[in-house]
């Protein structure tokens, strides 16, 4: 491995006019790809095969003219507060709301069968003509009187479903749009804002929501400026020169900028969520510019053990290339393993954060030796101070004297570190999750305000109702009404059902649709346990009477997402823990290394699930004005990342006590040597990528907030506390036994050099034959 990627760094070098053109046309490529082919990304979370989506297929099947996927529909949501004093039914209230109808019917996104005005003549039959809260109020109250059924059960049902509020102080108005949620543009969205401003004038409060009011516009532009100017400096500071420190960034821009536009690209070609750029860009350039840093330290390093730069160059490439290869390959392993996972858009991420990954790593292998071969012997130019190399610095580094001291009272340090994660992690035991919703969405924002008004108009419920779909294609046809009654008495009964009714039966009359309007929240406690009250129930009605039937909404999607993932984490733990492993084992030559290596790894997770859990679910330190449940697929999508990144961390640091334990030092000399060089650079690396993610953290976007905090955190906890500080320690601990390898598994695994011994080997014999030909 090391020989190999010698020989690339040194072509690179060498042939830097023909990498460097290769490079900038993948990136022209990329962007007239991303230019002429993109198309939106989408804020919808399909999970196919769970119980919920298993309804919601039912009903699209069994109603096919009048069914529309909810997750994907797109629809506005007209809320309006009458002015204190007064009801919505007054008559300058209700031609305010008349005027605002008359111009949305203007907005050529409405769908034309919403667009009839019914003082204008008959409504066509299939129309279903925009009415304001009051009128719309009326025509359900008529509706339900004349169902036949009891006066005081039609009361209940149309206060349920009515769009005046009972002090008729708030009324809603839903305005459905042609094609989904991906197609409503920013102008759509604005012709909306404006249609509601003559009831505005008039002194009502008009909120606008629903899912065609919140941005499909990925996230992203400020956070990169900040990560890459905090990046810069820390990178002057590690080398003391303007222009090494620019090296890194300028291939870590060149690397992040062909995955963003290719990913953009894809976005013409399959539907991606919005935070699938973001989050490939995040890792991508926090990746892309700590491979670089581990290429240019080791250049330096080089340096002074030969004039020739394209010769330090390729074994730069050849020893920390070596490393790169290794700690890219472990995040890669982790960011694809999540397809294990079975969740579509989860498997997006992966496969998008992955590719930043893959282009970081082929960006520090090829594109950075023929950016250093360009700029020559300028390459630690513009000096701003002198930065001794630490492994050829004859005073005692910080870190030297911290290793040293950690190497003295292993122990100690061992039960502090453990005890520190332990107690950070507390508060991962009052873990909740939820999926993005606009009921965790910022407060102040135009979608929660509307929510919060239905909120306070309607009940809690009215923001989350649960459907229920009732197949009774196995149950005769004079039984199928008592059937569906029956489902409509059991729901009711339970004691956090506000309301339920029968909202429709399909033409065959085998389905039926039943709305269950609860008592709570969509994110609460009560409302998922009403979800699993009515699956519950499901087999006895089935073995009773013969009817089956699905529960879907928010709540109940969440609950299935929630449990496709728990279902999910151990095959995933086996098969990213088990896969790095091997590799590990590969890359040390040892059994006892990647093992502590894993479980650092499991520690620092922890305590970042801890930390994450007490600032943006519990509020804790006043940091988040919006405390909310943790999004669903958060912690598996962060194990896979901080899994990646911990063993990225082992590989750079442990390979440099490897190679000293190689070449002939004890074990404590050992991880002393390692440590004099590998903390630095690590020290650095680390910094930039808490920079880098915590930069993101100035998103509007509640979830964009918390990953880049629990990436930051993460890399914290397993950078400073368990890398530098329990891992030497347990090293310590261990002594010679930390590079015990069986003799029969020696044999077996291959040998991939990333220590550079072959390397050397080469160099040597080929320095001798100089010699000889020299003195010839």
């Amino acid at each position: 491995m090391a020989t190999y990627l010698y020989r690339v760094g040194r072509f690179a070098y060498r042939r830097k006019a023909v990498v460097l053109v290769v490079w900038l046309a993948l990136l022209i490529l990329a962007g007239v790809g991303a230019a002429t082919l993109s198309g939106p990304t989408s804020n919808a979370f399909s999970i196919p095969g769970t119980p919920a989506q298993q309804a919601l297929d039912l009903q699209s099947e069994r109603f096919p003219a009048a069914s529309e996927d909810p997750l994907t529909a797109a629809t506005a949501q007209f809320v309006f507060q009458a002015p204190a004093g007064t009801t919505l039914d007054s008559p300058e209230n209700t031609a305010a709301i008349d005027k605002v109808i008359a111009d949305i019917r203007g907005i050529a996104a409405v769908k034309d069968s919403a667009k009839v005005d019914p003082a204008a003549g008959p409504v066509p039959e299939g129309a279903a003509p925009l009415l304001d809260p009051v009128a719309g109020n009326q025509a359900i109250v008529d509706t339900y009187n004349q169902s036949g059924v009891a006066p005081d059960v039609a009361r209940a049902n149309a206060a349920a479903v009515s769009p005046l509020s009972p002090d008729k102080t708030i009324g809603t108005l839903e305005v459905p749009l042609s094609g989904t949620v991906t197609d409503v543009t920013a102008d759509t969205r604005s012709q909306l804002d404006q249609a509601a401003q003559p009831a505005r004038d008039a002194g009502l409060n008009v909120q606008i929501g629903g899912s065609a009011m919140q941005e499909n516009t990925p996230p992203g532009g400020s956070a990169e400026l900040i990560g890459l100017a905090v990046a810069a400096v820390v990178l002057v500071v590690m080398f003391g020169s303007l222009v090494a420190a620019g090296l890194p960034l300028i291939t870590a821009i060149v690397g992040v900028g062909i995955t963003s536009l290719t990913i953009t690209t894809a976005t013409g070609f399959a539907e991606l969520t919005q935070f699938t750029p973001i989050l490939a860009l995040m890792i991508g350039l926090a990746v892309a510019i700590d491979y670089s840093l581990f290429i240019v330290a080791r250049f330096r390093n080089e340096l002074t053990n030969t004039d020739d730069r394209e010769e330090a160059a390729g074994r730069a490439v050849g020893t920390a290339g070596s490393a790169v290869v290794f700690a890219g390959t472990t995040v890669l392993i982790a960011l694809v393993a999540l397809r294990v996972v079975g969740i579509p858009f989860l498997s997006q991420m992966g496969l998008a954060a992955g590719f930043g990954v893959l282009v970081a790593v082929l960006v520090a292998l090829t594109l950075l030796p023929a950016v250093l071969g360009l700029f020559g012997r300028k390459a630690f130019a513009g000096k701003v101070r002198t930065v001794p190399d630490p492994e050829h610095s004859e005073n005692p580094t910080n870190g030297l004297r911290w290793v040293r001291l950690v190497v003295k009272r292993p122990a100690l340090f061992l039960i502090a570190g453990v005890v520190i994660l332990g107690v950070i992690a507390g508060p991962m035991t009052g873990l909740r999750l939820a999926l993005p919703s606009i009921a965790t969405s910022e407060p102040g924002t135009p979608v929660r305000m509307a929510y919060d008004l239905v909120d306070q108009g309607f009940g809690p419920g009215r923001n989350g109702p649960l459907l229920v779909v009732v197949d009774a294609s196995n149950v005769p046809e004079a039984d199928r009404a008592a059937a569906f009654s029956r489902v409509v008495e059991t729901a009711s009964s339970n004691a956090d059902v506000a309301n339920a009714q029968q909202a429709g039966v399909n033409e065959a009359g085998d389905t039926a649709l039943v709305s269950v309007t609860p008592r709570s929240s969509p994110n609460s406690e009560e409302t998922r346990d009403l979800v699993n009250a009515l699956r519950d129930a499901e087999p006895g009605l089935a073995s009773e009477l013969g009817v089956e039937y699905g529960v879907t909404g928010q709540t109940a999607l969440e609950l299935d997402v929630s449990q496709r993932l728990q279902d999910a984490l151990i095959p995933y733990l086996a098969v990213v823990v088990g896969l790095a492993f091997l590799l590990l084992m590969v890359v040390f030559r040892s059994i006892l290394v990647p093992l502590t290596a894993t479980v650092g790894f499991l520690l620092s997770v922890l305590a970042t699930f801890g930390a994450t859990v007490f600032i943006f679910q519990e509020g804790g330190l006043g940091l988040i004005s919006n405390p909310q449940p943790i999004v669903s697929f958060m912690p598996i999508f962060l194990i896979g990342v901080v899994f990646g990144l911990a063993m990225d961390y082992q590989v750079f640091l442990v390979s440099r006590m490897r190679e000293a334990y190689v070449h002939g030092a004890d074990s404590q000399e050992a991880i002393v040597t390692g440590f004099k060089y590998g903390a630095r650079v690590v020290a650095a690396a680390a910094v930039i990528m808490i920079s880098v993610f915590a930069a993101f953290m100035l998103e509007p976007d509640a979830f964009i907030k918390s990953i880049g905090f629990a990436l930051a955190a993460a890399v914290f906890f397993d950078a400073f506390v368990v890398r530098m500080v329990l891992i030497p320690a347990v090293m310590s601990l261990l002594g010679d036994k930390a590079w015990y390898l069986p003799k029969w598994l020696d044999k077996i695994l291959p040998n991939v050099d990333i220590e550079g011994e072959k390397l050397q080997k080469v160099l040597q014999s080929d320095t001798a034959h100089k010699d000889v030909v020299d003195a010839r």
